[in-house]
């Protein structure tokens, strides 16, 4: 009786993947330099724990001011202030700017102490000279505070999610981490892979070739090694093995012992001298043998010891495709990585995009995918300062430069960051939320902008995002659907221990504190504007009044950590926050009340698996137990 395996029950190619899927090559995460973290992908969710920039700079060339000191110049009745210095990038202050006075100032340069605003050097003129500077300068142009100044944490706040899980990193994320700091980041493991080539005809390359003999070299060894290290495993090669059953057995067990899955090419067809199966039979288990595929029948799926097993067939085509078609993408899965695609896409605009300046312009765009599973294509622009804008962007749009707008429904070619770059799963925009970033770390692949409530309600009429996240009563009128909301408290923020007794706004209103506050799109600094306006009917005052009264009071930071974190510093004696982030970061925190979050759904997207997998998880998680001042509502 002849002992060769036949392929009598050859199964469906359905069959294969789900007996590959069921293999475990995943191994576990690990911590790598960053140097070594490009092409990675990130095993959890990176926080920034610093302001990027760390500190409040000019943007551009000009003179530090008091914005209160230019109200009312203009090129007619220009207003005179004192030059008292200078201040260099790189260089500390070592001026303070008082009432009429200004300081020159670079680009990138930490304001000075005293200074809120920088007015252009071209709206400027410099006035008198009675030693090594001009006595003066003399400003054509009013300046309200905050204007030309970069704010700390304007490009990414700290406290912010910088970058989620399952993130491969490119250079462009490799920059942000830069510039938070990060010296290793935690990655998925790349799954090693164990390659063994059998047959005694093959001849490693570089090796003398006896072609009377019948040899060959041995293709696919390399080709499959490089497959392995293309779907972001890491591929190692071990000796040749011919047909001989103890040599073969030898070699298969020792990749087993080292490596997550082990591949063999050849030795699966239905010869006498292919001993391959039964190795695995004998030492391991043998879940399939054979594939009604063309080409590449001959396919073996197995486990040795604690290893997982396939065998490809011996031809270098068959090999590589049933690798390509069957292995590659259980490999990539096992590393965190998404299917390839095209370098290029083709999608149509969301919204209107005007564009007048005569240049070629590179856009910065990300996608979204449409109600009717159409690619849509957004812009992507936070100033040419801002690393998040390419973490936020998935390729470039080019535009021509006669091109003046490009309109919404548009078709635009994007040029890709990478071949692999996917759409979201879910595009979600407006009010940064400690729970919200739990939640969005349970997502496949979501993509989150962290551009407050107004703005995120804007955008949603405008039919970019899948969802907005509002935080607070915001007044906007746009059609959505609520799939979820959760209550979170708030308060002011204040010193350890609360030295400066604090007890409410009103403490905030009657006496000379520093405060930090939220910039205006944010949903907390609605709650807050309304919690004051509460207090000035109470004293029969318009709410202008008592914001005036607040120091620091228009000056709004970007992340909902932000003033926390200037509290912590010792930079100011209050500022609005939220109790999780006093408790984190070891601070006082005055209550006063609680905001709902909701999550508001564009109509025509409720059913995208992204949205309806968000709905689910607000519904059904227990996010919300571990927060401090959080509510399930």
């Amino acid at each position: 009786m002849s002992d060769r395996k036949q392929f009598r029950d050859l199964v469906d190619p359905a069959v294969a993947h789900d007996a590959i899927d069921g293999l475990d090559l995943a191994p576990d995460p690990e911590t790598v330099p960053l140097a070594d973290a490009r092409g990675r992908v990130l095993a959890e969710r990176v926080d920034a724990d610093l302001d990027v920039p760390g500190f409040d700079r000019a943007s551009v060339d000009g003179y530090a001011v008091r914005g209160r000191d230019t109200f009312g110049a203009d090129e007619a009745d220009p207003t005179t202030l004192a030059l008292i210095g200078d201040v260099h990038a790189g260089v500390e202050p070592d001026v303070v700017v008082g009432d009429g006075e200004a300081a020159e100032i670079s680009t990138g340069a930490v304001m000075p102490d005293g200074a809120d605003a920088v007015v252009m050097v071209e709206r400027t003129e410099t006035v008198g000279d009675s030693g090594d500077r001009p006595d003066g300068v003399a400003v054509r142009t009013a300046v309200a505070p905050g204007d030309n100044v970069m704010l700390a944490g304007s490009d990414i706040a700290a406290g912010s999610r910088a970058l989620g899980p399952g993130t491969r990193l490119t250079a462009r994320d490799i920059g942000l981490l830069s510039a938070l700091g990060r010296d290793a980041v935690p990655v998925r493991g790349q799954p090693t892979v164990g390659i063994v080539s059998t047959g005694d005809e093959l001849v490693r390359p570089g090796g003398e070739l006896e072609s009377a003999r019948g040899q060959i070299y041995d293709v696919n060894s390399y080709t499959i090694a490089a497959g392995v290290e293309e779907a972001g495993g890491e591929a190692r090669l071990y000796p040749h093995a011919g047909d001989d059953y103890d040599e073969m057995e030898r070699l298969l067990l020792e990749a087993a012992a080292e490596c997550d899955l082990v591949l063999s090419s050849g030795s699966t067809s239905a010869s006498a001298v292919d001993v391959i199966y039964r190795v695995v039979e004998e030492r391991g288990e043998l879940l399939l043998h054979g594939v009604a595929v063309k080409p590449g029948k001959p396919m073996l799926i197995g486990e040795l010891g604690d290893s997982a097993y396939v065998g490809l067939p011996g031809y270098p085509v068959s090999a590589l495709t049933i690798f390509r078609t069957f292995v590659a993408p259980a490999i990539r899965d096992a590393a965190g990585l998404p299917e390839p695609q095209t370098a290029t896409v083709t999608g149509r605009m969301a919204v209107r995009e005007r564009y007048s300046e005569g240049r070629l312009r590179l856009m910065p765009a990300g996608l979204v995918t449409g109600a009717d599973g159409e690619t849509l294509v957004y812009p992507v622009d936070k100033g040419s300062g801002a690393t998040t804008s390419l973490v936020e962007a998935d390729g470039v749009v080019a535009v021509d430069p006669d091109t003046e707008y490009l309109d919404a429904g548009e078709e635009v070619e994007v040029r890709l960051f990478s071949p692999d770059v996917r759409a979201p799963t879910l595009l979600a925009a407006g009010e940064d939320d400690p729970a919200l970033s739990r939640l969005l770390d349970r997502l496949e692949r979501p993509r989150f902008l962290p551009v407050g409530s107004r703005e995120g309600l804007r955008r949603l009429s405008n039919a970019v995002p899948d969802v907005a996240i509002v935080a607070g009563a915001v007044e906007r009128d746009v059609d959505s659907v609520e799939i979820g909301r959760w209550e979170r408290e708030w308060g002011l923020v204040v010193p350890e221990g609360n030295p400066a007794g604090i007890d409410g706004l009103v403490g905030l209103v009657d006496r000379d504190l520093a405060f930090v506050n939220r910039g205006r799109d944010a949903g907390l600094r609605g709650t807050l504007d309304t919690a004051l306006s509460a207090v000035a009917t109470d004293r029969g005052v318009e709410r202008r009044e008592l914001v005036e009264s607040i120091r620091g009071y228009e000056i709004g930071t970007k992340g909902f950590e932000s003033p926390a974190r200037t509290v912590a510093r010792g930079d100011a004696d209050a500022g609005i926050g939220l109790r999780v982030t006093a408790e984190a970061l070891g601070l006082g925190f005055v209550s006063q009340g609680t905001e709902s979050v909701r999550v508001l759904a564009n109509p025509e997207r409720t059913d995208k698996a992204g949205v309806e997998e968000l709905r689910d998880l607000i519904a059904e998680t227990d996010v919300f137990e571990s927060l401090a001042g959080y509510e399930q509502a």
